[in-house]
């Protein structure tokens, strides 16, 4: 029989505790004033700010063993910390303090013939289960996000980001207590060993709904195992159709910078369509500029024509790099566009470059993705750029949230019946 270690954790047992805590600090959370949420978070961000060689230190201590493990360096980039993005943690942690609460908004409103008012309200969700990688700011972000909107979470990070999350979790605690509110409200898993991710797909007693944020991999985990309701934020397989009518110089600027700006990112554009009528004229300038900034331009047949490119393969069509890599093929016109998008992207988000309006409006009314942009880089899907602080994830689902998740994203609703006696016939 098998004798357990003293130093060994009983994972069910330390799950199921943690559940229990969270339920009931979701109860206290419900109800919690706007303003005592708020002053947590903004108590959270001068932490940070005050204990920012803490969080370094102790990124870099992730940071070396990530090295060591062989890590690429887009992954490797959404690991690092460092001053102006510790203080960009910070500044999205206050901005959503500054948001307007999201808990008791009026959605609609109306009366009813046999004398009964009905309302419509925003209600928390209750308690959240947040599993993500690498990137340790999902900590602040998803931490953030779930108290504003009153509910408590539970975040399991990546083995990756171990120690990262840790010091950035202790700030968000921090922050709780000077304000008053339950410290339960934000738990994070103290433990790398994956059974705890399994233990949380199963606690449909105390986890109402699931948040994966990662990889492939990880979110079909997720997907196949949960028993618990999933928002679902799939891997980014982006796409950038540069259609007959674009701007050469929209074209260029735009493609550059969602490949390159920053490649580990879910919004970074993998798949290049560019249209037979412009392949010798934008399209040669685009791919040359891509090379000459690093990028590996995986291409089709007609593009390899331009020294440099590599062929493509069939699984190029359909692959997230993460890194300096692109995928890129011709297609006789935007219907043919739509199709590959179709056939081989993720619902995340994609993109048309032209000066055409009607073929904007029928790339947009088409493309099924959460985010569609037009002459614009697909960088922007990010809760922050939209306006919301922050983003627990892009959920790429059609069911509850779609898109970057934010505070009201989080949210439920409930119907408030109210008469003065009335009684139903």
């Amino acid at each position: 029989m098998r004798v357990a270690m003293k130093d060994e954790i009983d994972i069910p047992a330390m799950m199921a505790d943690m559940g229990r805590r969270a339920r009931a600090a979701a109860a206290i959370l419900a109800t919690a004033d706007p303003e005592q949420k708020a002053q947590a978070l903004r108590s959270a961000a001068d932490h940070l700010m005050a204990r920012a060689g803490d969080v370094i230190a102790a990124n870099d201590r992730d940071m070396a063993t990530a090295e060591e493990k062989g890590l690429s360096a887009a992954m490797l980039d959404r690991l690092k910390l460092d001053s102006a993005r510790i203080s960009g943690i910070a500044d999205s942690l206050r901005a959503i303090a500054a948001q307007d609460d999201p808990v008791g908004e009026l959605i609609d409103a109306w009366d009813q013939p046999s004398g009964i008012h009905i309302t419509r309200v925003r209600t928390p969700l209750g308690v959240i289960g947040v599993i993500y990688e690498s990137r340790p700011n999902v900590t602040a972000d998803a931490g953030a996000l779930c108290l504003k909107s009153g509910n408590a979470v539970i975040l399991r990070g990546g083995s990756e980001s171990f120690h990262s999350s840790a010091a950035i979790h202790a700030c968000l605690t921090e922050g709780l207590r000077d304000a008053g509110l339950p410290e339960d409200a934000v738990q994070r898993v103290p433990t790398r060993d994956r059974a705890a991710v399994s233990e949380m797909l199963t606690m449909t007693e105390s986890i109402d709904v699931i948040v994966p944020r990662g990889g492939k991999g990880l979110v079909g985990l997720v997907q196949r195992e949960a028993r618990v309701p999933v928002f679902a934020h799939l891997e980014g397989i982006v796409h950038i159709y540069i259609d007959a009518g674009a701007d050469p110089e929209v074209a260029l600027r735009v493609v550059i910078n969602a490949k390159t700006r920053r490649t580990g990112i879910c919004g970074a554009a993998e798949c290049l369509l560019i249209h037979d009528d412009v392949v010798d004229t934008i399209g040669q300038g685009v791919i040359r500029a891509l090379l000459d900034r690093g990028v590996e331009v995986r291409a089709d047949a007609r593009l390899q024509s331009i020294e440099g490119t590599v062929p493509a393969q069939d699984e190029d069509w359909g692959t997230e790099y993460l890194d300096s890599i692109i995928a890129a093929r011709t297609v006789p016109d935007l219907d043919a566009a739509v199709d590959h998008i179709r056939r081989f992207g993720s619902d995340h988000t994609d993109c048309i470059v032209t000066a055409d309006p009607a073929a904007a409006d029928r790339f947009v009314a088409t493309v099924d993705s959460a985010i569609v942009t037009v002459n614009a880089s697909t960088q922007f899907a990010d809760g922050g750029e939209f306006g919301m602080g922050a983003e627990i994830g892009i959920a790429t689902g059609r069911l509850h949230a779609r898109g970057p998740v934010g505070a009201r994203q989080l949210t439920s609703f409930k119907y408030v019946v109210r008469g003065d006696g009335a009684v139903r016939r």
